[in-house]
């Protein structure tokens, strides 16, 4: 998405229709194969013309967490509008309890955290999986290694993030030892962005408070790509763009030069952050698990097939 509306941004200056940044992007930007194998016919059909939904992926390969095979810690579905003039991006927590289809390997099949799908089958289980919790056609996807959200936060220089309360991470990147964090407004590097980003352990609503802070490093990230110092500096602008494409990839069809065109008004005070609706936490046998809302959350994801903005707001809030 960041990638997206910085290329928007140079579209409207301009510098992307001279190709000057587009071919190197677009040729350094991973693509996978994320719709082979989802059976037409189990996937939802397309009620709002013209709209689009993006599923985006993200997992942290230096997270400590992450012994258990690859899994996906992050699952935002993002809605762009028909008329683009906004989008909606809707955190899924990774450990919410639902139905995961069988994978052509034979694995899942069966309830579980909504991030094994993953594990069991890779982009296009996820796909399913996330259709099948939704019933939202997903039109595009899009990977994040969030370990790279260090390297893109030093190309910007640093971003500005408010502390909404002081903690300590329980796994930090700082050699000196843990992190501290301090209540108010701070300039963070990359890597203590990748701290507060990362963190669950030191609150009480653990995932839920990671959400939040993932939705705020996102738009920390894109206020400063946005901002005039970024894009009048050929060599931060390089920088950054470089970093975030390594850092990405993307599914086979997605267009990058339309997708920027569409998206060049949009800035980050059009972007809307929303949790999909819980009951709340619990277990299921030996796992700790998010128990979803379905009355509420079915609310929310019709507005997105629905391409209604307005009711998505009030589902979100």
């Amino acid at each position: 998405m960041i990638v997206l509306l910085v290329l928007a941004l140079l579209a409207g200056g301009g510098v992307l229709a001279g190709g000057l940044y587009y071919r190197s992007v677009n040729a350094s930007i991973d693509r996978v194969d994320a719709f082979t194998g989802v059976p037409e016919e189990s996937r939802p059909q397309v009620v709002a013309k013209g709209a689009m939904n993006i599923m985006i992926l993200g997992s942290d390969s230096r997270d400590p967490e992450n012994t258990g095979g690859s899994r996906s810690d992050t699952i935002i579905l993002a809605h762009l509008p028909k008329d683009r003039s906004s989008a909606q991006l809707v955190s899924i927590p990774r450990d919410t309890w639902t139905h995961v289809p069988r994978s052509d390997q034979g694995r899942g099949g069966r309830d579980a955290k909504i991030n094994a799908a993953y594990a069991w089958g890779g982009v296009p289980l996820m796909v399913q999986t996330v259709e099948k919790f939704t019933g939202v056609r997903v039109d595009h996807v899009a990977m994040v290694d969030f370990a790279g959200f260090k390297e893109i936060v030093d190309a910007l220089g640093g971003i500005e993030i408010d502390v909404e309360r002081s903690f300590t991470s329980t796994h930090s990147l700082n050699p000196g030892g843990k992190r501290e964090f301090v209540a108010g407004r701070q300039t963070m590097d990359g890597a203590a962005a990748l701290d507060y980003a990362r963190e669950r352990y030191a609150f009480a609503d653990g995932d839920f408070a990671r959400i939040k802070h993932q939705q705020q490093v996102i738009k920390a990230i894109l206020d400063k790509a946005a901002s005039g110092g970024t894009l009048s500096s050929p060599t931060k602008l390089n920088s950054f763009v470089k970093a975030t494409a390594n850092s990405v990839a993307v599914d086979k069809s997605m267009s990058l030069v339309d997708l920027a065109m569409e998206m060049r008004h949009l800035r980050s005070g059009n972007l809307g952050f929303y949790t999909c609706p819980v009951k709340g936490t619990g277990r299921v046998g030996s796992e700790s698990v998010v128990f979803p809302d379905n009355t509420r959350a079915k609310q929310m994801f019709d507005a997105v097939r629905r391409d209604s903005v307005s009711e998505i707001v009030a589902a979100g809030k």
